[in-house]
């Protein structure tokens, strides 16, 4: 019994695998359940024994993503806490620029979704995308609040502006890094990028009490 659950842990592997493949070569729409069949050298039959549908295993594929962001958040939520919440923000921010750097499924799994437009069949995942990114924004707002009730928020940004603004600068840098050959540090560029934005939030032009000036 036991030899039967790993067998069918290493095919169920072995289709994810052969999708992510086919979805980042052909796109999502463009690729059929025969061809990821073929490619992890299974038959359609295996796909679904395991999978309902061609929108189900991807919503596994994103499943498998998106587990570590909902981590990073929750660590922040909790480092927040602790410290000063735009400097928490900071820190969380700078660790998921260097595991998208180095994380190379990941990547193909990042640029697969910038690249699909989540209608028909896939609307499905659209609405798991919209659900995650609210939860994300859900926290981003706590932790400016938290920022804004310490002091550290300059008056000049309210929390909702500053999440949107946030999550817009490290959404485009990632997508532009990925869609168009990696051609930057996404570590170094990123980084300084957030940390003069954390600044900015912060109404001044260092990361300590200075002027509250606002640009």
């Amino acid at each position: 019994m036991r030899r039967t659950k790993a067998e069918a842990a290493e095919t169920r592997a072995s289709l994810m695998a052969a999708a992510e493949q086919m979805f980042f070569e052909k796109g999502v729409t463009a690729t059929t359940l025969d061809e990821i069949a073929s490619a992890a050298n299974l038959t359609r039959g295996a796909i679904y024994w395991h999978f309902k549908s061609k929108t189900d295993l991807f919503l596994e594929l994103y499943d498998s993503v998106r587990l570590s962001d909902i981590t990073m958040f929750e660590l922040l939520q909790a480092d927040a806490r602790d410290r000063d919440p735009l400097s928490a923000l900071q820190s969380a921010t700078e660790d998921w620029l260097r595991l998208v750097s180095t994380d190379v499924p990941r990547q193909r799994m990042l640029t697969i979704l910038a690249r699909t437009n989540f209608t028909g069949e896939l609307e499905p995942v659209a609405n798991a995308m919209a659900e995650n990114y609210a939860k994300q924004m859900e926290t981003l707002i706590e932790v400016l609040d938290r920022a804004a009730s310490t002091g550290s928020l300059s008056p000049g940004w309210t929390p909702q502006c500053a999440a949107w603004t946030f999550k817009w600068l490290v959404n485009g840098m990632c997508w532009e890094w990925l869609l168009h050959g990696q051609r930057f540090d996404l570590v170094q560029k990123g980084s300084e990028a957030v940390r003069k934005t954390i600044e900015c939030f912060r109404g001044s032009s260092m990361p300590t009490n200075g002027s509250s000036d606002t640009q």
